[in-house]
């Protein structure tokens, strides 16, 4: 063992389990804090663009922060629960029925089957992230990851380094759409109240709120509310109230709060986000049935994420040069 193995080995000991626990407690439920509370609009909309503008007139203008002014969300964040499956689910954890009348009845019927997977078989048999797709929006706001928040006066950038998923924030604009088509984060815009700021996505891929809620369309929208707020306990919490907006997928809008909490712990550990994907370590494979099955080592097609490129016979090729090891595949 090398001397950088040995100075690395204890440090990614300690950072794994720092972050596990994390992962398990964060991303769904009650979360951190005093129990979270989801707060809709004091009247339905139509449309999210309705519900924006109505927010935009409440505030009597846009707030103009400055550099100095501006909300500092600075630092690493974890997820802090959220009451996202309590618009679909009639019950805590696994043990609840699908709620009737949320969704439209194609979307039910769908959402049904996948319950049903959850529930019975312990898991979801298709998850797209296999795919090596993004977790894009809604599942931005509750992977338990790592998550950054950068305020400038004229966007704010909202970073998840699960899948490196960045969202702009376009402040005092309008939506533009020069592509014509959606994305995985669509286009937000968004204005500031005092300390909240308010935004409007759109132009949206169809996905999913994650694996064992709903599916959305390609008419998904929302209005966000976010707003840092003290608790007693010098507990602080960054808390993002939510309407969805579906014409496909919804029979009214959904609402939900979800939750960040200071990640003290990794940036304690002087933890860094870098870039992550999952094309050249991915192996995930479509069974007959439709489900999810895996490639392991020695069968055909399997992706060693500590192999080496195509050009194994130049020093330095490897993609684990610390331990520089492959798995053995004969």
């Amino acid at each position: 063992m090398t001397h950088h193995e040995k100075r690395s080995q204890p440090y990614l000991i300690a950072l794994a389990v720092l972050i596990f626990p994390c992962v398990a407690a964060a991303q769904f439920g009650a979360g951190y804090g005093p129990p979270l509370e989801t707060v809709p609009p004091p009247m339905e909309f139509e449309t999210s663009e309705e519900h924006y503008a109505w927010l935009l007139e409440q505030a009597g203008r846009m707030t103009e922060h400055d550099f100095d002014s501006l909300p500092r969300w600075d630092g690493l964040w974890n997820t802090a629960g959220n009451t996202s499956m309590d618009a679909f689910v009639d019950a805590p954890g696994f043990s609840g029925q699908v709620r009737e009348g949320v969704l439209t009845p194609e979307y039910e019927v769908a959402y049904k089957e996948r319950w049903r997977q959850q529930t019975e078989l312990g898991q979801v048999q298709y998850d797209r992230l296999t795919h090596c797709e993004p977790p894009g929006y809604v599942r931005f706001l509750l992977e338990p990851y790592t998550h950054e928040f950068i305020n400038l006066p004229g966007i704010s950038y909202q970073i998840n380094d699960y899948s490196s998923g960045t969202r702009r924030i376009h402040i005092g604009q309008e939506h533009i759409n020069l592509s014509g088509t959606h994305s995985w984060y669509g286009d937000t815009i968004g204005f500031w109240d005092g300390n909240r700021l308010i935004t409007n996505t759109v132009d949206l891929y169809p996905a999913d709120f994650t694996r064992w809620a709903p599916m959305t369309s390609n008419q998904l929208e929302s209005v966000e509310i976010w707003e840092l707020k003290q608790y007693p306990d010098g507990i602080e919490r960054l808390e993002v109230q939510v309407t969805f907006y579906d014409s496909y997928a919804f029979a009214k809008p959904v609402h939900a709060v979800y939750a960040f909490r200071h990640a003290t712990a990794l940036e304690d550990a002087g933890y860094r986000v870098t870039h992550w994907e999952c094309e050249s370590t991915n192996n995930a494979v479509m069974d007959e049935d439709g489900g999810t099955t895996y490639r392991l080592p020695g069968e055909d097609g399997f992706v060693d994420p500590r192999g080496f490129t195509l050009f194994p016979e130049l020093p330095g090729q490897s993609f684990d040069p610390v331990y520089n090891v492959a798995l053995d595949t004969e």
